[in-house]
């Protein structure tokens, strides 16, 4: 039983140092310790603890004056030297901020962990939509529920596809169950263009335009998605060409780019 309530308690600890971490984003810079307690619902003093030991562990740092924290460097970089060079170099940030700027519209880099799809990171674009304001990394659905999950489901091979799909009905509840068939169909519409139409997810209620990012190791998909609101009047066929045109600018051929001059008495 110790040994049981032992990992609960380090399982708690990891979950509240992602939390965190996850709570910076472009409108929570600073954060107190009253703002992560009000977040997340969490007790003032072990909140105040972590964040001290986050502090002392550079992972962030502390306002002496306003006593509000920041993220360092170090926690901005931490895990980038074994991802692939497009998210390690920053390349994906940068097309999220472009396609925020050139369509005012909020965007979201979401991945596959297990049946799900996840929130990586999410962009609120200036006129933040209402439903989508409390959006952040680490939020999870099923892949089923989203635009974003068919695309993501579509990379894997038809017949494990075909297996994912059924355990998520199987598992899903009675007000989530879906036609598998008709399903099927819709993961399959995406494998060919790499991009659809559709829902949001995350109980938004809000349509995306969604595509896959390129050159993505196998089993690890990564799809971006430009949120709006049904009411907005969107133009299909010029979303489409902002987000072809972004990712050519920003994700280019790493074939095609030039290599870089060597130096031989640089060092």
């Amino acid at each position: 039983m110790a040994g049981k309530t032992t990992s609960s308690n380090k399982a708690k600890i990891a979950r509240r140092v992602i939390e965190v971490l996850e709570y910076f984003d472009d409108t929570h810079k600073e954060a107190t310790v009253m703002d992560i307690v009000r977040r997340y619902n969490r007790p003032q003093s072990s909140t105040s603890e972590l964040l001290s030991s986050l502090v002392e562990l550079g992972l962030l740092y502390k306002d002496p004056y306003s006593r509000a924290y920041s993220l360092t460097p170090r926690a901005a970089l931490l895990g980038t030297s074994g991802q692939p060079e497009l998210v390690r170099d920053g390349r994906i940030v940068r097309l999220m901020d472009r396609l925020v700027a050139q369509t005012n519209l909020s965007v979201a880099l979401t991945s596959m962990v297990g049946l799900d799809a996840q929130i990586v990171n999410w962009r609120h674009s200036p006129r933040a939509l209402a439903a989508t304001r409390e959006l952040a990394g680490g939020v999870k659905e099923p892949l089923v529920q989203s635009a974003s999950g068919w695309l993501m489901l579509s990379t894997v091979a038809r017949q494990r596809c075909e297996g994912m799909v059924r355990r998520l009905n199987a598992e899903a509840d009675d007000t989530s169950k879906f036609n598998f068939s008709e399903m099927m169909a819709r993961i399959d519409a995406c494998r060919e263009p790499r991009h659809v139409f559709g829902p949001t997810g995350f109980n938004t209620g809000t349509e995306a335009l969604c595509a896959l990012l390129p050159r993505q190791p196998e089993g690890h998909p990564l799809a971006i998605s430009v949120v709006y609101s049904k009411d907005d009047k969107i133009n299909p066929e010029a979303l489409i060409q902002c987000m072809s045109d972004a990712m050519r600018k920003c994700l280019p051929d790493p074939e095609a780019t030039t290599n870089i001059e060597q130096f031989s008495h640089a060092a």
